[in-house]
């Protein structure tokens, strides 16, 4: 109960104190990959590139809120830190059931390296992060081939998968609140096993690290424990970092370390080092 109210009181501090006085050095072009207003994703390029790597990330918002727009400052940070950053929106949920998100990334993902590709971009040291929504969405792509093999996605370039206070299993001790936002992504009657990352994961190379908080007041630590879980049975190379910072939120940890300078934010800091040494 505690984590739950701290989380409702997390949201003003990050709208009002920090998200509207960020600055924004770096002017995104929007590519549709899509009919649908959300069917869009942001490029930003660093004006100094201090790596070859390319940044891929999936936005949260419990599925029916959000767009690349929204989580700007995202690809401020990550193209002033000099990467290649896309910022992958998707149709959202009630009005769209799940698999369309799934369908989406996967569609936007494909649009975004053939646009980067087409730039004359390398894109074979491509890393993949999402948070929340986004880190549930961005993993089934990365770690199902039955998914990719659906909607032709080659991850082949991938070279990691970061993901931030994802709910990688459908638990029933979950939150009432994530339980509200996943009955409202799925139609009655779909079988959500087919759409539970931990379910749909398959052996991979890809590397990843799962970023979650103990104090997280929406998605439980254990998910990212059953993530692990399953990874291990696979022989799949996993890592949990446990959240240190005070900032341990759902909201402050999974988009809002963006916010801070890494000697400010622990969160932040471990997520650039281990893409750094990919």
């Amino acid at each position: 109960m505690i984590d739950y109210i701290r989380e409702n009181l997390s949201y003003y501090p990050i709208f009002w104190k920090y998200l509207f006085k960020t600055k924004k050095e770096f002017t995104p072009e929007r590519v549709d990959y899509g009919s649908d207003k959300e069917q869009y994703f942001l490029y930003y390029e660093p004006s100094k590139r201090t790596s070859d790597k390319v940044v891929i990330w999936v936005h949260g918002g419990g599925w029916n809120a959000g767009n690349p727009k929204f989580f700007d400052y995202v690809g401020q940070k990550m193209a002033g830190a000099g990467y290649r950053f896309v910022s992958i929106g998707y149709r959202l949920s009630p009005k769209n059931k799940y698999p369309v998100q799934t369908e989406d990334v996967c569609t936007g993902f494909n649009a975004a390296i053939k646009y980067l590709k087409d730039k004359g971009i390398d894109t074979s040291e491509t890393i993949l992060t999402g948070p929340s929504a986004g880190a549930h969405l961005s993993s089934i792509m990365c770690y199902s081939k039955r998914v990719q093999e659906q909607y032709k996605v080659d991850v082949s370039n991938v070279i990691g998968y970061v993901g931030f206070g994802g709910p990688y299993s459908f638990r029933k001790d979950a939150t009432n609140t994530l339980k509200m936002l996943i009955n409202m992504l799925f139609a009655k009657g779909y079988n959500r096993t087919e759409g539970e990352p931990k379910e749909l994961m398959d052996k991979s190379d890809i590397p990843m690290l799962l970023i979650q908080s103990r104090h997280d007041g929406l998605v439980g630590f254990e998910c990212a424990e059953d993530f692990a879980a399953r990874a291990k049975e696979l022989g799949n190379r996993c890592e949990i970092y446990e959240v240190e910072d005070k900032r341990n939120t759902h909201s402050w940890y999974t988009a809002g370390c963006f916010l801070f300078e890494r000697g400010e934010d622990k969160t932040l800091d471990k997520f650039m080092k281990w893409i750094e040494e990919l």
